[in-house]
């Protein structure tokens, strides 16, 4: 008898294919097999095949399943496949993440802590830095995958901790701040029609939000130095801080915010301009060195003279 076998996502089952619902309305017989949750075969209106390893339909049926490999699927005369819905992968990274750390899993990932994992924080976000300023989008899509394991590793943490929280509560605040920071996009309640006035809205409902007293509440301070003066020079900007009342002196650290302060108040990211002068300088330092190794010399050990002699001009 013919039968069109319905394979539903294995992490959404309650997603039906839109291709489906021209076979169930004209079947006679819906069933489901093991792998379909309770509630989505009462909705479907399904039943559970008995024995369904030598199950013989008797009738034109559908079959769900969420078993891409299930047997049936050689002998049916029609198979659709629910599309995974977007985010889909990101419910199997969540379940390997607690594999790993529940009993029985990795012993290291078990031992990290908040504090154990911050090394790697900074060091997978400086990776992904450096593969956008590369444009290798190779590297990116790897880098971006290290980053949200940190993420992953953290919320999982989390919720062993005595005022537990998981990654659920860490996307649904996410979903609430940007539906709450987007009015002009969800609620339609504003207009906004340049990145700027959006800017600027965003840092209005955030001080809103966070009920802050300043200007700089909320800066992180731990960031590079070059981008923490820039970053406090803008918020002042907005605040409106004449610049005359910038940190100035003769000090190597005023005259260094100065120079950071000059730059964001002329459009440019300081941070970004003094990586791409210093990978340029580390990139010149190896053609030197490449030079000086091509005729016999140790770059290892090379003098002033040497230095001069081999320096790209």
């Amino acid at each position: 008898m013919p039968r069109t076998v319905v394979i539903l996502s294995v992490t959404a089952p309650q997603v039906l294919p839109a291709a489906a619902l021209p076979a169930l309305r004209a079947a006679e017989v819906v069933v489901a097999d093991e792998t379909v949750p309770d509630d989505v075969v009462a909705a479907a209106g399904a039943s559970r095949p008995a024995g369904a390893s030598a199950y013989v339909p008797l009738h034109e049926e559908v079959l769900l399943t969420t078993d891409a490999g299930h047997w049936s699927v050689q002998r049916a005369t029609a198979v659709i496949t629910a599309p995974a819905p977007p985010g889909s992968a990101l419910v199997e990274a969540v379940a390997v993440m607690d594999r790993l750390r529940s009993p029985g899993g990795c012993p290291w990932d078990a031992e990290q802590t908040h504090a154990s994992l911050l090394q790697y924080l900074v060091e997978e976000c400086y990776e992904l830095y450096q593969a956008i300023e590369d444009d290798d989008r190779e590297a990116m899509r790897e880098e971006l995958g290290d980053v949200l394991l940190q993420v992953l590793f953290h919320a999982r943490i989390a919720g062993e901790d005595g005022d537990p929280f998981d990654i659920d509560d860490v996307a649904g605040d996410l979903v609430a701040k940007l539906v709450g920071r987007h009015p002009h996009v969800f609620a339609g309640s504003e207009s906004i029609d340049t990145a700027e006035r959006q800017e600027r809205r965003w840092e209005e409902l955030k001080r809103a939000e966070k009920q802050r007293e300043s200007s700089v509440d909320g800066v992180p301070l731990g960031q590079p130095a070059v981008a923490l003066a820039a970053k406090l020079t803008s918020r002042t900007a907005r605040a409106g801080l004449p610049p005359a009342l910038l940190p100035e002196g003769p000090g190597v650290g005023e005259q260094l915010f100065a120079l950071a302060a000059r730059a964001k108040l002329a459009g440019v990211d300081p941070e970004a301009e003094l990586r791409i002068a210093a990978r340029r300088f580390a990139e010149t330092v190896r053609e030197a060195e490449r030079a000086a190794s091509r005729d016999g010399l140790d770059p290892h050990k090379l003098d002033a003279e040497a230095w001069d002699r081999y320096w790209p001009r």
